[in-house]
């Protein structure tokens, strides 16, 4: 009878793989057939061809004569580059607002409330093409650009801020930095290295501040007038700040919610031995609250960062050239969808698993250790 028992569950395991197997194999054959009859070449090798197409924005240095391979990296360099940067805005903008939802002020809280509102209940797509349209019609022609502050100017061809060059000064605080992140892992495996951590991270910011006080000495490059245009810098153009900042602005309504929720799931019992302590509502929230709310909404904040990393392929809506624009470029002209199409896949799948792990890990070191 076992071992009629033990039968029956291995042919329970191997008759559904067997039949996923072989749809997958029919699904093979038959798209293999397809392309051939329509003469469609099938394979990576059209990556090693020439482009012959130019992408109007790029992190990495690209021209019509380069590579299929080098406009997909090209493509997903500009995806990171606005996830990171969307990234870091929502978490500031989100856990500020979700801070005020909290607030003791009653106009603060009503202020972030709409805010958290309008956002969450404006689809995305609408945002992107509102801030676009912002960005390319409010701000004052190129040659009449508008100084913000000091070496920073604002068009209609995008924002241009200071921007480091890099030769040897710059490269020692690029060092500098490194070293710094690294001291920082350090720190959070070593308790007792946190206390010198803290430290180095002082005399780091010493050195940048006198980085700062050489800003003309040839360390970055200030954009100044020149001509019809303004010239030097870091030139931020309309599309990239209206992908980056409208998925920032959207996320941030999230985040704020979530991190509202975290704070609000601490016990009242954590607010009330705080005053009876004698400490200040920013003590107490930066010590007690907060320490014990990131332990909630880690998870949900992963949930969030992976739509957030999703919602970047929606830069084909206000013509920024990220992965997914590539691709479809590289479909029209070469005919093969497929190929680019797992490309994509494959990308914001590593992508995808990247933040899960990133975001595993950091809820592990926040959460309880239990000593027996």
């Amino acid at each position: 009878m076992r071992d009629l028992t033990a039968l029956r569950r291995v042919l329970a395991m191997i008759l559904p793989a067997s039949l996923v197997v072989l749809g997958i194999g029919l699904v093979v054959q038959h798209t293999a057939n397809s392309l051939a009859a329509h003469q469609i070449r099938s394979g990576f090798a059209f990556l090693g061809s020439e482009a012959g197409f130019d992408l109007g924005v790029s992190v990495l240095r690209f021209d019509a004569s380069n590579s299929y391979a080098r406009a997909f990296a090209a493509g997903m360099l500009n995806s990171l580059t606005v996830f990171v940067t969307a990234s870091l805005l929502a978490t500031v903008a989100g856990v500020s607002i979700g801070l005020g939802l909290v607030s003791p002020s009653a106009g603060l809280r009503r202020l972030c409330g709409i805010y958290v509102e309008l956002a969450r209940n404006l689809p995305v797509a609408l945002q992107l093409l509102i801030w676009y349209a912002m960005l390319t019609e409010l701000p004052p022609a190129v040659d009449q650009a508008t100084q913000l502050w000091s070496g920073v100017f604002l068009s209609k061809g995008g924002l241009q801020v200071p921007w480091p060059l890099w030769d040897a000064g710059w490269g020692l605080l690029a060092a500098l930095l490194m070293a710094l992140a690294a001291s920082a892992v350090l720190a959070l495996r070593n308790a007792a290295s946190r206390r010198r951590f803290v430290v180095g991270g002082l005399v780091v910011a010493a050195m940048l501040a006198l980085a700062c006080m050489n800003w003309w000495k040839g360390w970055v490059s200030v954009p100044a007038p020149h001509g019809l245009s303004v010239s030097g810098g870091l030139a931020l153009s309309p599309e990239f700040l209206a992908l980056a900042v409208g998925l920032g602005v959207y996320a941030a309504s999230y985040v704020a919610e979530i991190v509202r929720a975290g704070v609000s799931a601490v016990p009242a019992g954590q607010w009330e031995a705080c005053i009876t302590l004698g400490l200040g509502r920013s003590h107490a929230l930066r010590h007690v609250i907060m320490p014990q709310a990131w332990r909630i909404a880690i998870p949900p904040l992963a949930s969030q960062y992976l739509n957030l990393a999703k919602n970047s392929s929606l830069g084909v809506l206000v013509g920024y050239p990220d992965l997914v624009a590539v691709a479809n470029t590289a479909i029209n002209q070469t005919g093969q969808a497929i190929e680019c199409i797992a490309i994509i896949m494959v990308v914001f799948l590593i992508l995808n698993l990247a933040i899960a792990t990133l975001m595993q890990r950091i809820n592990r070191r926040l959460q309880f250790q239990v000593r027996l």
